[in-house]
């Protein structure tokens, strides 16, 4: 198999790489210097000598089991495995001595005797470990004679008590029990990779054998949450992926970057020809390193969904079906309509809204076209609706609007607080990173309102589940800074050397008030008050503090707040600028980074300078030739006002569906309807396309070249495993559209837009197309005082001088719960589905989740006459829909839970327009609600899906 962008070697090499002091020995009669602790096959590999293996490979520990990588050391007795054998100073290895030859060759004499000869058939063909090294060792025949085994069906006598059938439960992959030769490599793949702990060795001696959980469990039915790490571990066919049993060994390879959420995996794309067969977790991924999800790894079908729009579409109104036409007669339209509304309404009348789920290259052209092209800072992006108060809060206590860490942090860390995230589903990768290094000894604080699986999980324990009431975050870590400073915890030489002293002293006097002690904060949160002092000193007394967050803390309507008291918590205990601790969002998007950093906000250029700076605008406006507002642009929410107002009438959305995923589904609705062009580039016809005037079909992230920033600043390449279906990439649709409203761009490649954000942007001014080949990826800044990139921000100082404590009061929101509606509504992600559904309700992935669920508290669905399963009716003061009820006691009395994948449950529109103070970042996880039994879809659903399908009628091309 070749791979088209093989950055580095990618040789499985036995055993986990270490580091410790250098160890010279002699391999075969060749030198080899590796570090201390590093095993006798791995330092074989390093000179290119390789010894046959089946149990071992190096993404996980040494476990000696196959016998089969043996070795001899002069000067000591036996044959030890090589795989959990460590070098040593001086020692002499010998790995094709006749003994151990005849050893390897009796072994897998032994392997073969019970497993099915159907190597040509078998889906593994030529890429079956245990084929290659029967050949490597020489074995020509097998001498046992037939007797009992696990791969034959029947025997001489009847069916064979020992044959399992193959389980095929996992819409992905199958597991043949009768190719399995107990190696137990998926077992530990999936203990210490994924940490599920959801297969074992059941059995002794000739019964053992792979199960996946209890006795009548199949993998679908387990514990099992399909990363695919086992299938990866196999070194036979016994887990294969099923598009490989379908289409056949893929003979090429593309390395590229997920496109789900802000983890940013790297993969290997694996075709033949230009089909895709799987993806692959490429080990050299410094994100994932070489780990992945059920989505990354097997959700990528939607690319080839029956579904999939692949030709432009236009309608003069709503009302009518689409017209598939050419792209010339699309951007006509749509090039002629967006200027005649400029004409009759003013320039400011359109927008854009930008996405993250497309390209750095093409979220900078989207931001572009309206300051270059539309002459308005009219850009909004989905980070509005979610990370949109971390860069205001980290930009004014640290200077930069981004995470402090990379993700290998992790490894060095001793006390982590998870607030407001659900990494298990959704930050997978991540989570089991995390949780790898809690199995090591790190403890945990949760801060939720909902028992997400971190709580309490296979080997692993918070120490502290801060389970706070809905909206009530500010209050909780004031109050931890409360103890940390009253008692004495503090990092005082950290604070006076990097902090604002003078403003420490303002910060500490005002959480010292007893007003924010956990006592008198206990009766508004819900925590108990020893439970959180215990916490605090937890955090602040235990080693290197790490904080990660998500949308739990910024959507609410003092969601920059809370960044602020968590950059404060970081602060106070000295955890800022090393590794294993900082302060760090978990992104929900593959590029909601990448957008922000792209100056997709209306009031910033790309590299979060303000539109007002001259010196800034006047970078851009050399380089463009032309002159660039100085005045701020309207948000989402102010375009969908000022739309209903009859002010805004124009917008260009690329690859984001606000229609399904901003707050107050009735009131957006309201502002793309009264808009007398809306342009929807996209995938597929999502819900924002029910109100589009213009259709163009976007490509997908296997269509395209370009590069990604994940959460960890880490710009990654993307690149172009196959060709557009639609035609073009969505870089070059949005240079068309430019250009049919008179621009005259001459782009050519995603480069040339990368050495144009270089030029403009002082954190990228060194990412180059080449340099990301030759490093694999770089975090930002990236110029030419860190040409190598930055991993760990702050170390010697923060970007604005000195680190910014800031008062943070709490505010009640404005959202409260009452007699009517007595109950708080939280919204999240569930494992296998992504943000509004588009990519993964097109994939085998319903099957774990085909409908939102209400997850309700026992007591408070007793109250209701609520059973499991009941259809019921959500209502606010926003609006109503129905969803099937789940009895669960994760949530807390008095809150309610749901997700909001799917269309059909639009749990928008129970949500309100409140939102966070700084930033309009919607207040998503705060709605007070009432839960009633009801008997079906409201009459609001039922109208909307009239609609919706009303609008989705579409007329073949013209003839």
């Amino acid at each position: 198999m070749t791979d088209l962008a093989n950055i580095h070697d990618d040789r499985d090499m036995g055993t986990p790489a270490k580091e410790g002091a250098p160890v010279t020995l002699t391999i075969d009669g060749f030198e080899v210097t590796v570090p201390e602790g590093t095993s006798v096959m791995r330092a074989a590999s390093e000179i290119g000598l390789q010894v046959p293996k089946l149990c071992a490979t190096d993404s996980i520990d040494a476990f000696g089991s196959c016998r089969l990588c043996v070795v001899e050391i002069e000067g000591r007795r036996g044959t030890p495995a090589s795989c959990t054998t460590p070098v040593a100073p001086g020692m002499v290895v010998h790995t094709q001595s006749s003994r151990v030859k005849q050893i390897r060759k009796g072994v897998m004499e032994l392997y073969i005797s019970d497993h099915p000869l159907d190597c040509l058939t078998c889906a593994a063909n030529g890429d079956c470990e245990l084929q290659d090294m029967a050949g490597m060792v020489g074995l020509r025949d097998v001498r046992y004679e037939p007797g009992r085994n696990h791969f034959e069906q029947r025997t001489s006598v009847g069916p064979n008590p020992e044959y399992i059938p193959k389980d095929v439960s996992n819409p992905y992959f199958a597991y043949d029990p009768a190719k399995c030769i107990v190696c137990s490599r998926c077992v530990r793949a999936c203990e210490e990779v994924q940490g599920t702990f959801a297969l074992t060795i059941e059995g002794r001696g000739f019964e053992s054998r792979v199960s996946p959980g209890a006795a009548f469990d199949d993998f679908l039915s387990s514990d099992c949450v399909s990363c695919g790490a086992c299938v990866q571990a196999c070194p036979t066919g016994t887990l294969q992926e099923k598009s490989v049993i379908e289409l056949g060994t893929p003979e090429r390879s593309v390395v590229t970057t997920c496109a789900y959420c802000g983890v940013g995996c790297s993969f290997k794309a694996e075709l033949n020809g230009d089909e895709l067969v799987r993806m692959v977790p490429y080990k050299h991924g410094k994100a994932n390193r070489g780990h992945s999800c059920v989505k990354g790894r097997f959700a990528y079908g939607y690319a080839t969904h029956k579904d999939r729009i692949l030709n432009p579409m236009i309608r003069d109104s709503i009302d009518q079906p689409w017209q598939e036409v050419s792209w010339d007669e699309a951007l006509s339209f749509a090039g002629n309509r967006l200027r005649g509304l400029q004409e009759k309404h003013g320039r400011k009348s359109i927008g854009v809204i930008t996405s993250s789920r497309c390209t750095n290259e093409e979220t900078f052209l989207v931001q572009k076209l309206t300051r270059a092209v539309f002459g308005n800072n009219n850009t909004d992006t989905c980070a509005r609706v979610c990370h949109s108060p971390t860069g205001y809060g980290l930009g004014q206590t640290f200077g930069t609007s981004a995470g402090t860490q990379d993700f290998d942090s992790v490894e060095h860390t001793d006390v982590v607080i998870v607030i407001g995230a659900n990494p298990t589903d959704g930050h997978p990768v991540f989570a089991s990173r995390l949780k790898k290094r809690l199995r090591a000894g790190a403890k945990l604080i949760v801060i939720d309102p909902r028992r997400i699986n971190l709580v309490k999980s296979a080997h692993i324990e918070a120490s502290h589940h801060l389970q706070l009431r809905p909206g009530t975050n500010v209050a909780v870590v004031t109050a931890l800074a409360h103890v940390i400073v009253t008692e004495g915890l503090f990092d005082e030489d950290y604070i006076r050397e990097r902090c604002d002293w003078d403003e420490f002293l303002t910060y500490a006097d005002f959480v010292r008030d007893p007003r924010h002690s956990p006592e008198t904060s206990e009766g508004l949160t819900g925590v108990p008050a020893e439970e959180l002092r215990k916490a605090a000193r937890l955090f602040a007394t235990g080693g290197n503090g790490a904080i990660y967050y998500g949308l739990g803390v910024t959507e609410h309507s003092q969601g920059s707040t809370t960044v602020m008291g968590i950059a404060n918590l970081a602060m106070l205990t000295g955890n800022v600028g090393r590794k294993g601790v900082g302060v760090n969002p978990l992104r929900g998007q593959n590029n909601v980074q990448g957008s922000c950093d792209m100056g997709s906000f209306p009031h910033e250029l790309p590299g979060y300078r303000h539109v007002k700076n001259e010196d800034v605008r006047a970078i851009f406006q050399d380089i463009w030739g032309v002159e660039i507002d100085a005045e701020p642009g309207l948000r989402i929410p102010n375009m969908l006002d000022a739309a209903v107002d009859g002010s805004f009438k124009g917008l260009y959305c690329q690859g984001e569906d606000i229609l399904q995923s901003d707050p107050d589904t009735k009131h957006v609705a309201a502002g793309l309807a009264a808009m007398e062009c809306v342009i929807v580039h996209d995938l597929f016809l999502n819900e924002t396309a029910n109100y589009a005037h213009v259709f163009l079909p976007g490509s997908t992230f296997l269509e395209k070249d370009g590069t990604f920033t994940n959460a960890e600043r880490r710009i990654n390449r993307v690149r172009k495993v196959m060709a557009p279906r639609n035609g073009y990439s969505d870089w070059e649709i949005t240079q068309m559209l430019a250009n049919a409203m008179g621009a005259g761009w001459t782009y050519s490649h995603p480069s040339e837009i990368m050495a144009e954000i270089a030029a403009t942007t002082p954190s990228f001014a060194g990412v180059t197309y080449d340099l990301l080949e030759e490093k694999g990826s770089v975090q930002w800044p990236c110029n030419e005082a860190s040409p190598d990139g930055t991993p760990l921000m702050h170390v010697d100082g923060f970007v604005r001088g000195k680190g910014r404590f800031i008062v943070t009061e709490y505010v009640a929101t404005d959202e409260k719960s009452g007699p009517r509606f007595p109950l708080l509504l939280t919204t999240g992600r569930i494992l296998s589905q992504y943000n509004v559904g588009a990519q993964t309700r097109r994939t085998d992935n319903v099957i774990w989740h085909d409908q939102d669920l209400l997850e309700i508290h026992p007591h408070d669905a007793e109250n209701r006459g609520l059973k499991e399963g009941d259809w019921v009716k959500l209502a606010s003061r926003s609006g109503e829909t129905t969803l099937r009820a789940h009895l669960t006691d994760r949530v807390s009395p008095g809150v309610v839970y749901t997700t909001f994948h799917h269309p059909d449950t639009q749990a928008n529109v129970i949500t309100t327009d409140f939102s966070d103070w700084a930033t309009n970042c919607p207040e998503y996880k705060v709605t007070a609600v009432q839960v009633s039994l009801s008997n079906g879809p409201t009459n609001w659903q039922e109208d909307y899906a009239a609609q919706a399908a009303m609008s989705r009628r579409i007329l073949p091309a013209a003839e």
